[in-house]
Order: C-alpha cells, then sequence, then structure tokens
C-alpha cells in the first residue's frame, strides 16, 4: 500500500466529482466527496473484474442505489481507463454517456440505472441471489462477490426493509454494502427525519454490521478484508463520511459537512470552486485531467487486474474440462437461449387463466433450469406453487431450488428480479395479485428502461376477484400497464409487453410469448375464475391461438360481418355469448377479435390490423377495467362498454349481473350502439 497515493487518488476522484457538476451546473458534489475513499480503495485491492472484458460472466459486481452520485462511478471508471476525459467533461449534456444517473452500461462498468432511491441495492441483492444460484449448480469457484453502495436516503426507503430482511434470511455471505453514512440528505440533516439505529436493525435482520471512519483508508481495507471472508451472512460497512470532503471557503476555511453542497455546484454554495480544486491537488484551468502519479498508479492497476481475471480464466477453464456437460450448460444459460420447448400443452376445459398458467409453470419447472420463480406470499392464489411443486424453495445455506417465497413485499421481489436479469444467466418471474402492481411501479419501470427480460404474473385481474371488494379489484390498472406497451425504450421497442389471454390454450401462447419476449419485460394478465374456452374453429384451438402473437386476432370470423366486438381476457367469453344471442335472435353476423396485446398488434402492417379491426365497421369494445383499454382500438365512431368506477365486496357472479357483464346484458350493449351507426 502506498498512504500518498491512495490519498491522491481518492482526491482526484473528489476533484473530478466537483468539476463534473460545476461544468453541468447541476449535479450532486458532496457525496461523492465522502464516497471517494472507499471507492478507491475497493477497486484497487479488492473488486476482482477484466478490465479487457468487461462482460466477463464472472466478474465481481457494484450496484449503486444512490444515482445521484454518479460523479463517484464516472470518476472511479475515468481512472481504471473506462471513460474518456471527453466523457466526463460533458456531464448531463445531451448525447454524453455520462448521463445525470447512472444507465446501465457494462462495457463501462455500470451495472444498473439507478436513481429511484432503495431500487440500486435491491437489484444487487437479487444479483448476489442468482450468483448463490448458479454457484450451487456449478460449484464453489464461482466465487464473485457483489458490492452495493447506498446512502442515508436509501436507507430509509421502504424497499430497503425488504432487501435487508430477504439478504439477511438467505445469508447472502456474497453481497457486501457500504453505507455512505454523512448525516445530510439533500434538503435536510437526517437527524431531522429519523433516530432508528441502522446498525441494530441490519444486526436484527442477520447481517454483519461494522462501523468505521469512511475516510480511514485502514479501517476500509479492513473492513472489506474482513466481509470478504464473511461466510455465513451479507455485511454492511457503516463509514462515517463527511458531506463535501475537501471542500474549502473562499477565505480558505475548510467548509465540510454542510447541506447545501449535496444537490448542486459546490461554486453555488459557501464553499469556492477553485480554493476546493487547488486544496485537492488538481489544476483549476485542467480540472478534468487524472494527477500523473494517480495516471500511473491505475496503468499499472490495469495490467494486474488484467492478470488476476487472466488467472481466475484459467482456472474456470480447468473446471470446464473436467466438467464438459456442465460447462456447456453454464454457457447455454448465459447466452440467453430457450432450451425446445412445446408449448401446445394439454389443458382442462373451462380453466381459470392463472390455473392454465400453473399447468405451463410446472411444465416449465421441468424444462427451464436456470428459471427462479418468486411470488409475493401468494403461490397457492397466484398458483406459481404449480411451478414450486416440481422444485423447492431457495433457503440460506441451500440455494439448490428454484422459487423465492419473498414475504409480502412485492416492489422488493421485482426489484430483486431486476437483479437476477442483470446478473444473468437467470430467467425472473415474480407473482402476485393484479391490483397489488401498484406497489411494484417502480421496478417495473426501471425493468422497461434497463429492458429487462422480467416476467411479471399478475392474478385476479377484474372485478370478478367477488367477494374481497374494491381494494382488491384492479379496476384502471390494466390502463396503467398498457401505457407502458405505448411507452418506447432507448432501443426504439415498446418498454413493455402486456398479455392478457383470453383461455387455456392462448394462456399457453402468452407464455411462449414471454419466454420468447428477452429484451423487455412482459406482463400476464390472468383469471382468478374459470373462463369457458374459445371454440375452435378448425382443429386445433392452439394452432389457432398461436395468432395471438401478432397481438390479435378473431377467435370468431364470418364474411362481411354487421359488427366487430373486441376484447382480451375473460371477456373475449362474454362476446362469444352475447354474439350467440346477436346471430340467433337477430339474425346479425358478428366476428370477434381478441386482442391480448394492442402493443404487439399496433406492430403489425395495416393491412393486418384492418383485417382483425375493419374501420369500415361498426366496433364494439367489452372490457372489465377503464374503457380507455380499448378506445384505441374501436376509434372514435365505436363504443367501449366498461367499468368507470371501483368495485364493489359479491360474488363474481353478482358482479357480472350488476355490472352488465352476461351475454345477455351484453348484446342490449351492442344493439343500442347499432342503433347509433
Amino acid at each position: 500500500m502506498n498512504k500518498q497515493i491512495d490519498q491522491q487518488s481518492a482526491d482526484n476522484i473528489r476533484a473530478l466529482a466537483v468539476a463534473m457538476v460545476e461544468k453541468a451546473k447541476s449535479g450532486h458534489p458532496g457525496g461523492p466527496m465522502g464516497g471517494a475513499d472507499f471507492m478507491h480503495i475497493l477497486y484497487s485491492e479488492f473488486f476482482n473484474y477484466d478490465p479487457s472484458d468487461m462482460e466477463w460472466a464472472f466478474r465481481d459486481r457494484f450496484f449503486m442505489d444512490a444515482g445521484h452520485l454518479s460523479t463517484l462511478m464516472y470518476a472511479q471508471y475515468y481512472l481504471l481507463g473506462n471513460y474518456a476525459k471527453d466523457d466526463v467533461a460533458n456531464f448531463r449534456q445531451w448525447g454524453s454517456i455520462t448521463p445525470g444517473h447512472p444507465e446501465v452500461d457494462v462495457k463501462r462498468g455500470i451495472e444498473n440505472t439507478s436513481g429511484p432511491l432503495g431500487q440500486g441495492h435491491t437489484m444487487g441483492v437479487g444479483a448476489a441471489i442468482g450468483a448463490k444460484f448458479l454457484q450451487a449448480k456449478f460449484g464453489d469457484w464461482m466465487n464473485h462477490k457483489v458490492y452495493g453502495f447506498i446512502s442515508d436516503g436509501g436507507i430509509q426507503e421502504e424497499v430497503s426493509q425488504g432487501a435487508g430482511r430477504i439478504a439477511g434470511h438467505l445469508g447472502l455471505s456474497n453481497f457486501i454494502m457500504f453505507f455512505d453514512s454523512n448525516d445530510i440528505q439533500l434538503s435536510t440533516s437526517t437527524d431531522e427525519v429519523t433516530t432508528e439505529d441502522t446498525a441494530m436493525k441490519y444486526e436484527s435482520w442477520g447481517w454483519k454490521v461494522v462501523t468505521i471512519d469512511g475516510h480511514d483508508h485502514d479501517q476500509i481495507r479492513k473492513a472489506l478484508t474482513d466481509a470478504n471472508n464473511e461466510t455465513e451472512k451479507p455485511t454492511l460497512i457503516i463509514g462515517k463520511t463527511i458531506m463535501g470532503k475537501g471542500c474549502l471557503a473562499a477565505d480558505g476555511s475548510m467548509y465540510e459537512g454542510y447541506c447545501e453542497l449535496h444537490g448542486q455546484p459546490i461554486g453555488a454554495s459557501g464553499a469556492d470552486y477553485e480554493k476546493t480544486l487547488e486544496n485537492l491537488g488538481a489544476d483549476v484551468n485542467n480540472p478534468f485531467e487524472i494527477f500523473d502519479d494517480v495516471q500511473d498508479f491505475y496503468k499499472n492497476l490495469v495490467a494486474e487486474k488484467t492478470a488476476q481475471a487472466a488467472k481466475k480464466k484459467a482456472e474456470i477453464k480447468t473446471w470446464s474440462d473436467a466438467n464438459p456437460a456442465l460447462a456447456e450448460k453454464l454457457d447455454f444459460f448465459f447466452s440467453g437461449e430457450l432450451p425446445e420447448l412445446d408449448f401446445d400443452l394439454a389443458q382442462k376445459e373451462g380453466l381459470a387463466t392463472r390455473a392454465a398458467s400453473s399447468a405451463v409453470l410446472g411444465y416449465l419447472a421441468e424444462n427451464v433450469e436456470n428459471m427462479i420463480v418468486s411470488s409475493a406470499d401468494l403461490s397457492n392464489s397466484d398458483k406459481t406453487d404449480g411451478f414450486l411443486k416440481k422444485t423447492h424453495a431457495i433457503k440460506k445455506g441451500d440455494f439448490s431450488g428454484a422459487f423465492l417465497q419473498a414475504g409480502v413485499a412485492e416492489l422488493t421481489m421485482a426489484c430483486i428480479a431486476n437483479g437476477l436479469a442483470l446478473h444473468g444467466g437467470i430467467i425472473p418471474v415474480v407473482a402476485t395479485f393484479f391490483v397489488f402492481s401498484d406497489y411494484m411501479k417502480p421496478a417495473i419501470r426501471l425493468s422497461g428502461i434497463q429492458e429487462l427480460g422480467v416476467k411479471y404474473v399478475w392474478t385476479h385481474d377484474a372485478f370478478r376477484v367477488g367477494e374481497d371488494g374494491p381494494t382488491h379489484q384492479p379496476i384502471e390498472q390494466e390502463a396503467q400497464i398498457r401505457l407502458l406497451e405505448k411507452l418506447k425504450n432507448h432501443s426504439g421497442n415498446p418498454s413493455f409487453l402486456a398479455l392478457r389471454p383470453a383461455d387455456s390454450a392462448e394462456t399457453n401462447v402468452a407464455w411462449k410469448m414471454a419466454l420468447e419476449n428477452k429484451n423487455t419485460p412482459t406482463g400476464l394478465i390472468l383469471s382468478r375464475q374459470g373462463i369457458k374456452d374459445v371454440p375452435a374453429q378448425g382443429e386445433s384451438r392452439y394452432q389457432e391461438a398461436l395468432a395471438a402473437e401478432k397481438g390479435g386476432y378473431l377467435v370468431k370470423e364470418v364474411e362481411n360481418p354487421d359488427v366487430v366486438l373486441i376484447a382480451n381476457g375473460s371477456e373475449v367469453s362474454t362476446l362469444l355469448a352475447a354474439a350467440k344471442i346477436l346471430e340467433g335472435e337477430k339474425g346479425l353476423k358478428v366476428n370477434i377479435a381478441s386482442i391480448p396485446s394492442e402493443g404487439v398488434f399496433r406492430l403489425q402492417s395495416k393491412d393486418y390490423q384492418n383485417s382483425i379491426i375493419p374501420k369500415n365497421k361498426p366496433l364494439f369494445g367489452l372490457t372489465a377495467g377503464l374503457p380507455v383499454n380499448l378506445e384505441g382500438l374501436v376509434g372514435d365512431n365505436g363504443k367501449v362498454f366498461g367499468v368507470d368506477h371501483f368495485g364493489y365486496s359479491a360474488p363474481a357472479s353478482v358482479l357480472d349481473e350488476k355490472f352488465g357483464f352476461t351475454g345477455e346484458k351484453v348484446s342490449n350493449e351492442v344493439l343500442e350502439y347499432l342503433k347509433t351507426v
């Protein structure tokens, strides 16, 4: 160790963070100045990765929670050669690769998108679970670590309870988190909002906790050494740091620890920009330069890291040569490819789509070895127990199972799934009631932004939850989720795939679509109640349901129809009942379109869309949610019959009658509509 170069390196990180924010005229300089010592020691002495192969699957991983401290990461990775000077100089600017909050960019060392506090470290917990899961399958040589970095705000976010509880309960000894505890947040000091004992809280969850001076390199070094040697528990290193460490006022006096240093350029606070840079050893005229000695040190460090990775890769090669079948399977997991699967599964008649999903999950449990399914204390109700019955739950000391019982923690569970996906080699599935997707929205959004193939299973999809009443009856949730199908990700694709299948055959196809959709999240919206199967028009209902892969198709078709009825999910069977009345009693000709995904349907050619939903025909939509679910499909001249109020507590059949969702009542609605066109 070299105390002088360690201090210079940390000060270089501080100076770069200050300069980035000052030039951008926005950002958060104080926190990075406090965390610089930990970052330097971590990356120079403990962090294992291959600078020549940043996507190496068996690297250590760093999950930032406090995304507003992005300059801390950019400065550190600039020293390591992952960014150029122009990159850090263009912080927060259009077209730069250094956005205000870090966005996943593995080739430069950014493992996760962060910003919404609490989610970053929870994704880290997910990655640590994934690493343990794979280690159980392939051997203890797979011993990489997952590091988290959290701030006071992240500790306070409620999701931290779920992350802390699950990580401790599972004994994630491969997860090491640094808490940058500087007692300052954006608008207050922490003592104005909390008096909790953070160490005691994490210890009660089963963590190893150590409190250190976050600027003392020897204490950081010892804490990281002990954490790496821990075999039973995750470790929380509480680093007591100083907000704006190294800042000076214009008169040369120290100006550290002030709230105003948190979220604005230091030149706009009581600190002096030039004096601070000089105090840190930077050239005021060239603030984005790496110090000469630091540059030499990091150049040698990168060579050392590359050599260390080569040794590890040789160890892995020896294992691979001795275990060719396992090695091939491991490569297959990380390829993201799927095994040969047959989704034409026999289903009982009239199943709830959650029950049909359960049968598919049972099949997948036996055929997709790298899938982890999780449920928020609802596995026997969301029917993910179809998967659980073919495996067993993950638990401390035994990660050979493939089911994670998350407990009542929907947001935590979804964040963990994002972390599993980010780690790689694993297909994550999470399940709860559809109404509780509300608790998951922040993580669903980050699934979409990060383009992660997480599979969301939501059951109890409509007011037919019945006696549970309005708190459990989703009305507006489908409209919210379908908005994400209209929102494009940075690759220019719909950021989400929402599928509400009409029967068992469509559920089989929906799972096929979900598994094949690898670069965006998918939501399966499934019924609690049994649904009459859509009759096959030919020999195979499944073969016909494969048309759902286009987002929408006709489940009933005649030439020159008088009206086209449109729905998804269980309302399709209601339309079939209505059509029987309209045709048998009124002599009308009726087409029925099932549109499980408007987003995918809109990607098809205009000719195809018009063949399913012709604009020159009367169009009537039926939805158990808000009418807006189908208004875009029926257009200005069409009509949507939906629900524009919260539900009530009563049996599902009674609610169908009261709300007008029976074949007879819907047929009357169609007839009334046809009088207007």
